[in-house]
């Protein structure tokens, strides 16, 4: 129970930081609504089948990849690729926090999250 409620607060908190270092760059308050929810439209891919549904959830619903958009952001200074870093960090964040991990080709309600 307490790594279950471990990985929540640790959603809350990258919610919280990527939220805040958003803002901090006076980036749009309407563009980090509109596209919070974004990443959620990889659920889709569950309209083939749970295999194809899991494997493109989970690759928009890893830090990996945006945090490296993150990176590219910085190091050339492109305000697009940080505002959708952030946004995208904050979605997972959001996601972990309120219980939703990385899918298992099963069903969609089987998650990292639920095996903790």
């Amino acid at each position: 129970m307490f790594n279950k409620v471990l990985l929540h607060v640790e959603g809350l908190v990258v919610l919280v930081l990527s939220s805040y270092l958003y803002f901090s760059m006076q980036f749009s308050w309407l563009l980090f609504v509109a596209f919070l929810l974004a990443p959620d439209l990889s659920a889709l891919g569950y309209l083939k089948n749970n295999k194809v549904g899991s494997i493109l959830y989970n690759l928009c619903h890893t830090y990996s990849i945006p945090i490296v958009i993150i990176i590219y952001g910085m190091l050339v200074n492109n305000h697009i690729s940080l505002m959708i870093g952030f946004i995208w960090v904050a979605h997972i964040g959001m996601d972990r926090m309120i219980g939703y991990g990385l899918k298992y080709p099963t069903k969609f309600q089987d998650t990292h999250l639920n095996r903790v």
